[in-house]
């Protein structure tokens, strides 16, 4: 849809700008009813069809906000689970002599066991994403989407508040399990944005949530970092002050947005029914389902085969690539010597790289190279693998890893957008949902298969054969009919 030559109602635009539920200037104005006469008036000048909307803003901080907590642990994981080792027999205990077997079954060396385990915790947290993404956006569809918003940030608050008093591993977990359940926040995020936007302005609006999650892996850790080192670990509940800063960020995000968010998806434009069948709700979470979209109802058949290829791109490109960014870790520490300095200093410049090219380029794409850009990105990631694969030096791993930057860059940002523009105003949540659901997804299982093959077969075939692979989501980008 592109905006036409119709006049535009003045009164109108300004219920739309009030309402922020603009989505595409043809779409969304209504034309003035029969009896009554429309004054002559200017159309809607390219600068304000243009702008970023204000909400997208408020969506940018809240999800600064929630990812500064988020990626708060990351630095704080290893002595976290050291702890429990020393504390918890039971659950972790368990856990650990399973982890071990997996380690010997694959051939990892005993160093890595603490690695494996947080990526075995982060598989878990992705697997609930995967349930709850497309659940929390089907019913942001019918029941607006501020309040599952608030609903989503109270659970990860109180995953946080749980997480400070975990005196035992399985309070810890279920600590991750409520905030996992709770993640759906960022497929909302995105439905916020595509109410707010039009086809012209929607790409620099989803850029927005690129650049939160490049500032917010970059500050976050950082914070967990300073934690970790003035934290005096040998004592009972040291975790307590990190927890409860990232509770209070969280906190701090929901009076944000309890006070700041407007409802964007007003009631008239709301779904006219709830998931009020098993079947419809197995919908939300079959796997096969999800793959075919089959929650998302009254769509054209050109439309649901370009969703389901679109799916399948995602899923097959982020399989791939959260694989390498899993095992890259060990890359660095078996063959480069690489300390958890040298990693940061790694994650950083890439991590600055993607928020400077979010914010300048990305930002900036015009509607019609959206589409090129990702397939840009798929095709320049392949390079990144092979090159990842093949260093021998460390000048030519940061070479690999800058390439890896550019493309992730690019290629989620505009395929989210892309992915936006299907659906109804009362389906957007249950879209953006399941396509986060299966990104979710991807992410639970690349890095278990991507750490078996890194110990069966190598660094080097795993990555070359990875690089090979994302042709295939490439070549599907490339030829994909919108």
């Amino acid at each position: 849809e592109h905006p036409t030559t119709m006049t535009y109602n003045m009164d109108e635009l300004k219920k739309r700008s009030v309402a922020s539920t603009s989505h595409n200037i043809s779409s969304n104005l209504k034309p003035t009813g029969k009896d009554e006469k429309a004054p002559a008036s200017p159309k809607p000048s390219i600068t304000e069809i243009t702008r970023t909307h204000p909400t997208a803003y408020v969506i940018f901080a809240s999800l600064l906000l929630d990812l500064l907590a988020f990626t708060m642990i990351l630095p704080l994981l290893p002595s976290l689970l050291e702890y429990y080792r020393k504390n918890d027999n039971q659950l972790y205990g368990y856990l650990a002599s399973s982890i071990k077997q997996f380690q010997l079954w694959i051939g990892a060396p005993e160093r890595f066991t603490s690695v494996l385990f947080g990526g075995a915790l982060g598989s878990m947290f992705s697997f609930l994403q995967f349930l709850s993404s497309p659940i929390v956006g089907a019913l942001s569809d019918y029941y607006g989407r501020k309040p599952l918003m608030l609903l989503c940030a109270t659970g990860i608050a109180a995953s946080y508040g749980l997480w400070a008093y975990s005196e035992s591993f399985l309070l810890f977990v279920i600590a991750r399990f409520i905030g996992g359940i709770s993640k759906g926040n960022v497929s909302l995020c995105m439905a916020v944005i595509t109410d707010v936007s039009n086809q012209q302005n929607r790409g620099k609006a989803m850029a927005l949530v690129g650049i939160a999650f490049s500032l917010g892996f970059i500050a976050g850790p950082m914070i967990g970092a300073m934690f970790a080192r003035f934290s005096d670990k040998s004592g009972v509940l040291w975790f307590f002050a990190p927890a409860m800063f990232a509770m209070l960020l969280a906190v701090a995000d929901i009076l944000f947005l309890a006070l700041c968010l407007k409802e964007t998806h007003p009631k008239e434009k709301r779904s006219r029914q709830i998931i009020n069948s098993l079947s419809h709700a197995i919908d939300h979470i079959s796997i096969r389902a999800l793959f075919r979209f089959s929650a998302v109802e009254n769509l054209p058949q050109k439309d649901v085969r370009s969703l389901r290829r679109l799916g399948v791109t995602y899923f097959l490109y982020l399989f791939l690539y959260s694989g390498l960014e899993f095992t890259v870790t060990f890359l660095m520490y078996h063959k480069f010597g690489y300390t958890s300095i040298d990693q940061a200093k790694m994650f950083l410049t890439t991590g600055v790289l993607m928020a400077i090219l979010q914010g300048s380029v990305v930002r900036r794409l015009p509607e019609r190279l959206v589409q090129k850009s990702a397939v840009f990105g798929l095709y320049l990631i392949i390079p990144a693998f092979v090159i990842v694969g093949l260093a021998e030096s460390s000048p030519v791993l940061y070479l690999g890893m800058i390439l890896f930057a550019i493309s992730t860059a690019f290629v989620v940002t505009c395929m989210t957008t892309i992915t936006s523009q299907y659906g109804d105003f009362h389906q957007k949540g249950t879209v953006l949902g399941v396509f986060r659901s299966l990104g979710a997804l991807a992410r639970a299982v690349g890095p278990i298969v991507a750490s078996v093959a890194f110990w069966c077969v190598g660094a080097r075939i795993t990555y070359i054969t990875g690089g090979l692979l994302l042709l295939w989501p490439a070549l599907m980008m490339q030829y994909l009919k919108l």
